[in-house]
């Protein structure tokens, strides 16, 4: 196995060196990250530690079975849900729009990963398959005791069950990375040699128990290190699941803590929620909602904020459309030229892109509304060289001809 606790306590010091040595620029993790599953989010962890009720709250239904049985999710359950955002409310009342309709993030529930998972233990390869279609991984860590709901390993310890883990998605790399030595007969040659030369450095990294996010590579790099597909290689997000009364904390978390703050080079997401109370309380109306949130000293459910973090994860930002009718928020990849928007909305948008009336939401709320912007000279024509920024409201013109 992996030496995985030894090669933490030394990374810093071994980025340090490999950047030195290669002239390597960039951390592999903070480039952004798509492939498989569109804009997708996959929860994963160890059997019995909450994942379907979790994702049960996230969708506010029941279509995951939440058992207490180690395999009771196999085929990965998906579900949409809203990313909950202040401004679109705001732009619909300044509107008056009669229908709000919100940007929404995937969620796949996807079935407990055990040791041995990496050779096919507890239908590992099926399980890892799915991890592969997700963009982002959310990692639920079991952090309460309950003698109600066995573990499989026979104990709570989350700093185990997070190792278990992640040797497993790095020993399946490893054997991703063992394939991609060799150049393949792909269509394009020079992309196929670069990724076996990278797989060939990113093989010796991950041997010392380095997850690829970790290891540094040249910007130039960036379309081999994603063709290559690795499970570690994808942003991560760690989930401390605790019980209704330790929302604060405990022992469980703090080793959670003290075993990211060992790691040097990894500044991982790490979130507290209790999985049991979030389903309860998606069940509630808003009134009842809040009430019950402030009785437990809460601005916000957990959910919200996992959401919020899982949208950043993924690298995207939001454009709106506002009207009369509707206002809706559309999600984009951030750094997305103007017709590729478009595009997000209806193919014909991209193909018979002319212009965008855009305003800026600053600029929306400061004149109170569209008609007011205009009136300021606010309301500007971008062409498609312009690169989109985060809350701009957009009405494209178009002209598709047969």
């Amino acid at each position: 196995r992996i030496p995985l606790r030894m090669a933490r306590l030394s990374r810093a010091l071994l980025h340090a060196w490999a950047g030195h040595a290669r002239g390597l620029k960039v951390r592999a993790g903070d480039l952004s990250f798509s492939g498989g599953r569109s804009r997708s989010c996959g929860i994963v962890g160890a059997p019995n530690i909450g994942k379907s009720t979790l994702f049960n709250a996230m969708t506010a239904t029941q279509a995951a079975q939440a058992a207490n049985y180690p395999f009771c999710t196999i085929d990965p359950n998906i579900g949409r849900v809203a990313i909950p955002d202040l401004r679109l409310a705001v732009l619909a009342d300044a509107a008056k729009s009669a229908k709000i309709i919100g940007a929404q993030l995937e969620f796949v529930d996807i079935a407990g990963l055990v040791k041995g998972a990496s050779e096919g233990a507890g239908l590992g390869n099926k399980f890892l398959g799915n991890i592969r279609q997700v963009s982002v991984i959310v990692q639920l860590l079991r952090c309460f005791e309950d003698p109600g709901v066995e573990h499989v390993d026979g104990s709570v310890d989350p700093v185990r069950d997070f190792d278990m883990i992640e040797t497993e998605l790095l020993l399946a790399d490893l054997q991703t990375l063992g394939k991609k030595r060799q150049k393949t007969g792909a269509k394009d040659a020079q992309l196929a040699a670069q990724e076996a030369e990278l797989a060939l450095r990113l093989i010796k990294d991950l041997d010392n128990g380095i997850p690829a996010r970790d290891v540094m590579i040249d910007e130039e790099e960036a379309a081999a290190f994603r063709g290559l597909g690795l499970l570690t290689g994808k942003p991560l997000m760690l989930l401390c699941n605790v019980s209704e009364q330790e929302l604060q904390g405990n022992a469980h978390t703090q080793a959670v803590q003290d075993m990211l703050a060992k790691r040097g080079g990894d500044s991982l997401t790490n979130l507290t929620v209790c999985a049991s109370l979030e389903a309860e309380v998606s069940q509630m109306e808003d009134e009842d909602k809040l009430e019950m949130l402030q009785t437990y000293g809460l601005d916000d459910t957990g959910l919200a904020r996992v959401i919020r973090e899982s949208n950043a994860l993924l690298g995207l930002s939001t454009f709106y459309t506002v009207g009369p009718q509707e206002a809706r928020a559309w999600s984009y990849p951030s750094g997305m030229l103007v017709p590729q928007a478009a595009g997000i909305i209806h193919s014909d948008m991209e193909r018979g892109f002319i212009k965008a009336e855009t305003i800026s939401y600053s600029d929306y709320l400061a004149c109170g509304g569209e008609s007011g912007a205009k009136e300021a000279g606010k309301l500007r024509l971008e062409g498609k060289e312009y690169k989109v920024a985060d809350g701009d409201i957009f009405h494209f013109k178009f002209n598709v001809t047969k």
